[in-house]
């Protein structure tokens, strides 16, 4: 039963979701969370994972819930499922792509998609720091002692040093990694 609800709920993330792995975070976090397959704690921890990981964020989530829910079966099940339709839609549409790719039409559905996978990632990545940046005993507070000042002070680092700086990505985690050290211990 579970392989069949992990190919259903990856399919059907992979089949509806444009723009790639980070696009996909808002649809993966509502089928765990309906499935109760893991926690928002755990979620948010599967998103670290799943980005120090060689590979597209949304596979690597993929496969580790998959593997939490159905063991290597399961991460084999999750992980093809959500592949799938991008390698029928890829193999299927490349010619027409070729050929349409310039026809009006095919330029103005793109540019109606392409901004609503900017929304999509902005939901995800307010998601993400409301989880993170926020004291979780006091997240649905406006309280400003709500604010977790260490986190912010992280991501605002690595914001400006990876943006402003061109700071290399792997650097800037791991620097974060000890500054987590400190902070924390």
């Amino acid at each position: 039963m579970i392989y069949w609800q992990l190919v259903v709920v990856f399919f059907k993330i992979g089949l509806f979701t444009f723009g790639g792995g980070y696009a996909m975070l808002p649809l993966i976090q509502q089928e765990i969370s309906h499935h109760q397959w893991l926690s928002s704690a755990e979620f948010i921890d599967i998103i670290a994972i799943a980005e120090m990981t060689p590979g597209a964020i949304a596979v690597n989530m993929a496969t580790f819930i998959g593997f939490r829910t159905g063991g290597i079966l399961g991460s084999i099940v999750a992980t093809t499922a959500i592949a799938l339709p991008s390698f029928i839609f890829i193999n299927s549409l490349a010619r027409f792509w070729k050929t349409h790719r310039e026809h009006q039409i095919v330029k103005r559905v793109f540019a109606g998609i392409r901004p609503a996978v900017v929304g999509l990632i902005g939901a995800a990545a307010v998601y993400i720091g409301q989880s993170i940046l926020v004291v979780p005993a006091v997240a649905n507070s406006v309280d400003a002692s709500a604010i977790d000042r260490p986190s912010v002070l992280i991501a605002l680092g690595v914001f400006v040093a990876v943006r402003r700086f061109k700071a290399d990505p792997i650097h800037a985690l791991l620097a974060s990694a000890v500054l987590g050290l400190w902070f924390f211990s």
